[in-house]
């Protein structure tokens, strides 16, 4: 595989609103751990193996377990994720795949059960912005880094 272009090279000043939402979104209130999960998720979904990497990588070093990590795909059927989390991650799913589920009323309920408005917002946002790196990732085929030992292979 070979990357197609570098968007941050081509068009920073494009791209600095998104880096700009990204500080707004880490300090915003919601948990760091809420934060990687959410961005991992819609990654699966995406299929955007370099922010997969990334973001695994961010929560493993923020003290995320492997384990939650491993079962990310699978939520609904672990018992490893709390009520906030499973909110979060129904509205990640339902945002992510829009155009499908049409944001269903029950999980906005669950949702709001969970999350101020504010906080509301943010997720949604944090959610948006995820989807939208996911697309300038595997648009223009952004490669991960490899580890050394595969890179040595």
């Amino acid at each position: 595989m070979k990357a197609r272009l570098m968007p941050f090279e081509v068009a920073p000043g494009a791209l600095k609103p998104m880096v700009e939402l990204e500080k707004i979104l880490k300090n915003s209130g919601l948990e760091h751990s809420l934060i990687e999960l959410v961005k991992t998720r819609a990654s699966q979904i995406n299929g955007c193996a370099f922010c997969i990497h990334m973001h695994t990588k961010d929560a493993r070093a923020a003290g995320e377990t492997e384990e939650r990590l491993y079962l990310l795909d699978a939520w609904r059927e672990s018992p490893l994720y709390n009520d906030r989390e499973r909110a979060a991650l129904a509205w990640t799913e339902a945002l992510t795949l829009v155009a499908e589920t049409h944001a269903p009323d029950a999980d906005y309920e669950e949702l709001t059960r969970h999350f101020t408005p504010a906080e509301q917002v943010n997720l949604t946002l944090l959610i948006g912005a995820i989807n939208t790196w996911n697309r300038l990732a595997i648009g223009f085929r952004s490669i991960h880094p490899v580890g050394a030992s595969r890179a040595a292979a």
